[in-house]
């Protein structure tokens, strides 16, 4: 039974194989084949679309894509929305460890990926944001997208579920967004990791609580909010 299926695997493997270096053939022969004023307009295009790139890299950079800022105060989050299209924003706290360790990573996926805006802000100090976008747990990231919040990546559930998880990961987790470019396969992220305990913050105004993961009292980051 193994023997059979593995020929039909390899069958199956060999006729898609055949599919696609037809289809390279047949787009080398149509190239071939094109003459002077079609290579002109398809060369034409290309330069349009790469002086249209490069204009949206320079309104990129001026709205401060490429770097990883805090927003100080509110208000700040609602212009930034308005100016970009892309926004990924980490709610944090001063002294969660868990928010330092999306800052790390979002320090090096905002100078990749500078098609996004990557910031920050301090759920302590933006009472009227956490209660209207209803954040509870810290960290949370906020995609908005053409000015309308999209998707939430509420702690590390997501992420494999663990602290030490790769740059790789959060990045295709926020390509399933729909808010970067992204080259990978969307359907299987670049790693499962393994499951351990996790601690999330859950944020209340007027009593605060934790949520921890694992065994009572085994938690070193339990400061409340």
């Amino acid at each position: 039974m193994a023997n059979v299926t593995s020929d039909m695997l390899g069958q199956q493997l060999a006729m898609a194989s055949q599919i696609i270096e037809s289809q390279v053939d047949a787009e080398i022969e149509r190239l071939d084949n094109l003459d002077g004023d079609e290579l002109e307009k398809i060369r034409r295009e290309r330069m349009a679309a790469m002086r249209k790139r490069a204009l949206k890299k320079n309104e990129w950079i001026s709205n401060g894509h490429g770097e990883y800022q805090e927003l100080s105060e509110e208000k700040e989050f609602f212009e930034t929305t308005k100016k970009s299209e892309n926004v990924i924003c980490h709610f944090y706290r001063e002294g969660f460890e868990r928010c330092k360790i999306v800052d790390k990573h979002f320090a090096l996926l905002c100078k990749k990926h500078i098609e996004a805006k990557f910031c920050k802000i301090n759920a302590e100090k933006s009472p009227f944001l956490t209660n209207r976008l209803n954040i509870r747990v810290l960290p949370t990231l906020v995609v908005v997208k053409d000015g309308k919040t999209k998707d939430y990546i509420i702690g590390f559930s997501e992420l494999g579920n663990v602290d030490d998880f790769s740059t790789e990961m959060l990045e295709w987790r926020l390509a399933r967004s729909d808010v970067i470019e992204y080259s990978g396969d969307l359907m299987h992220p670049p790693e499962a990791g393994k499951p351990r305990r996790s601690t999330l913050k859950l944020i209340d105004n007027k009593n605060a609580k934790t949520i921890r993961g694992g065994k009572q009292g085994d938690d070193s980051d339990d400061s409340d909010y």
